[in-house]
């Protein structure tokens, strides 16, 4: 894989619809069902803003599936951080020691080892033979990964997985930084088109409410789309629409595959709340319990009930996943994700928005 960015140039047509997905992460019913929930059609674009392999357990069938769809429908895949590994491991032994050799044996559901397993190679662990033998087996694969592009741009939009610190001379821009690219929005960058960008899941900007729904910075110009899928317990995919590439007219729709009830009693939002991710979970145990535990959250100092299934050890660390104790502003009628029920009250998201929810749901049950 060269070190600077490939930077593609293609014409979309007035008036046709273009969709951006990014952060798939071998997700195949999530693809399937934002596609479905979208109304997908040949007629539309569809840009794979990155991450479209690793950390799910369907990566292969994915990469199939997008290969073909590929052949029917107009679809611009972009490299993200975690496609570029893989590519990597089919160009050069460079991460072999450095990186491959503990990530591997970590990581079953890789697509590396998924195409081990189906061509019957045993030793994965042999990097310069699996390399040859999936040089060998799979040339389609292999192409079409190294293939990918980093940057795509037209007149007045520009896709990236991680994201860019200018629109000038992109193709001299590093590779690998445009693909990972940590805390993008909080660098401060301002740009004359729209950039946007996956790789970073849109709940780490909010320190108080956990929301999986595109962030849009319009006066900079910045869209995050990264719902994260596979990542969070109540991640989702999200798909950013233009009706074409000209409008500004922005809308999203989102899958996450939880079951959908219609909220029957009102409740107030909380006036301060926080939200606990990825890089700050860190916690104190203060009181433990068989579905809720007591815990002092040791950025902040704030004690909360967080649930006992989310708490984690790692050695002497305790942390959980994602938790909040927000709870969310709620009208009759509302329709509701169901992420957690509890004894206590239910753990839904509203809109990508994740909180609690004390009040009463319908009977019926929708399946998204």
């Amino acid at each position: 894989m060269e070190n600077t960015a490939r930077v593609i140039h293609p014409e979309f047509a007035a008036g046709r619809r273009i969709l951006a997905v990014s952060d798939i992460h071998g997700n195949l019913p999530f693809f399937r069902g934002l596609l479905q929930t979208v109304r997908f059609t040949p007629e539309d674009i569809l840009v794979l803003d990155g991450d479209m392999l690793e950390k799910g357990r369907d990566s292969l069938a994915l990469l199939r599936e997008i290969m073909e769809l590929s052949r029917t429908h107009t679809v611009y895949p972009i490299c993200g951080n975690c496609d570029g590994l893989v590519s990597n491991f089919f160009e050069t032994d460079r991460l072999d020691e450095r990186f491959f050799a503990s990530y591997l044996p970590q990581h079953p559901e890789s697509i590396i080892r998924q195409l081990a397993d189906e061509m019957g190679y045993v030793d994965w662990r042999d990097f310069p033979g699996l390399r040859a033998a999936l040089r060998e087996r799979y040339p389609e694969i292999r192409a079409w990964l190294a293939g990918l592009p980093t940057i795509l741009e037209t007149e007045h939009l520009v896709f990236v997985h991680g994201g860019v610190p200018s629109l000038e001379h992109m193709e001299t821009l590093d590779r690998w930084k445009c693909m990972k690219n940590d805390d993008f929005r909080g660098q401060g960058h301002s740009f004359s088109k729209y950039v946007i960008v996956g790789h970073w899941p849109v709940t780490l900007y909010n320190p108080k409410i956990p929301s999986a729904a595109p962030l849009f910075d319009w006066e900079r110009k910045i869209i995050s789309i990264d719902g994260g899928c596979v990542l969070k317990a109540d991640g989702q995919l999200n798909a950013l629409i233009l009706p074409s590439e000209e409008s500004e007219d922005f809308s999203w729709q989102a899958y996450d595959g939880l079951e959908v009830y219609t909220a029957l009693d009102r409740q107030e939002p909380s006036d301060d709340s926080i939200n606990i991710r990825w890089g700050q979970a860190d916690l104190e145990l203060l009181e433990p319990g068989e579905e809720f535990s007591r815990c002092r959250h040791l950025e902040s100092g704030r004690e909360l009930d967080i649930l006992t299934s989310y708490l984690r050890r790692t050695g002497e660390r305790l942390w959980c996943e994602d938790s909040t104790d927000y709870r969310l502003p709620v009208e009759p009628g509302d329709r509701l994700s169901l992420a957690v029920r509890t004894s206590r009250g239910c753990l839904m998201k509203k809109n990508g928005v994740t909180g609690w929810y004390f009040g009463r749901l319908a009977d019926t049950i929708e399946q998204k």
